[in-house]
């Protein structure tokens, strides 16, 4: 029997009851219901500077990211995964800027033609206050992550997104519920490369 699929979920969210946390819950309960194993890292109150572009992890690469702080760990945690999705609430017409700052400083991750997240199955969760995934800004995280994936080549498997106000709202909603759980499902069991978008 191989070993279980390891996904890496990113909540960045500063709420501890935020809608976007809630829906990766969700998701990770997918994932290990389905044979997968769900990690969990919350970054919403981590200590994660801005890349400084001091280019020294290009210098040296082996010896990764220059800065100490609560991103280290976080980089193992990447490489050890072989999925991953990342949950953010939409602050100011896109991700918020402790999802912005993760995804920054997985710059140094660069190991010749592959980037951090090459090659990985990768799941995109948000919530956000108005009902138009466009008025709300939802649009501009939503094409930002498939620009991202497109780029590093990393298979995009899908995207739940859906509207909540106060934290905690995303709980009455069950049909956004499911389909956060159903997105931790299909990462478990995707294993062929393609793109698929799960809307709302």
């Amino acid at each position: 029997m191989g070993k279980s699929k390891r996904v890496l979920i990113v909540t960045a969210s500063p709420r501890k009851n935020g809608n976007s946390t809630i829906l990766a819950l969700k998701a990770a309960e997918g994932v290990n219901a389905n044979g997968g194993e769900a990690d969990v890292a919350s970054i919403g109150n981590l200590k994660i500077g801005p890349c400084t572009a001091c280019d020294k992890c290009r210098d040296l690469p082996e010896e990764g990211c220059v800065i100490q702080d609560d991103m280290q760990p976080l980089y193992k945690k990447i490489k050890d995964a072989q999925g991953v999705i990342f949950a953010t609430p939409i602050y100011w017409f896109n991700v918020s800027a402790q999802m912005k700052l993760f995804i920054d400083r997985t710059y140094a991750m660069k190991d010749g033609s592959n980037y951090a997240f090459t090659g990985k199955d990768m799941g995109v969760i948000l919530a956000y206050e108005d009902e138009d995934v466009f008025a709300s800004g939802g649009i501009n995280a939503l094409r930002s992550f498939q620009d991202i994936f497109d780029y590093v080549k990393a298979n995009l498997v899908g995207m739940v997104y859906g509207s909540a106000d106060k934290a905690g709202d995303v709980q009455t909603n069950e049909k956004l519920l499911q389909k956060a759980y159903g997105l931790g499902k299909k990462i478990v069991n995707t294993s062929v490369a393609g793109a698929s978008l799960d809307s709302q």
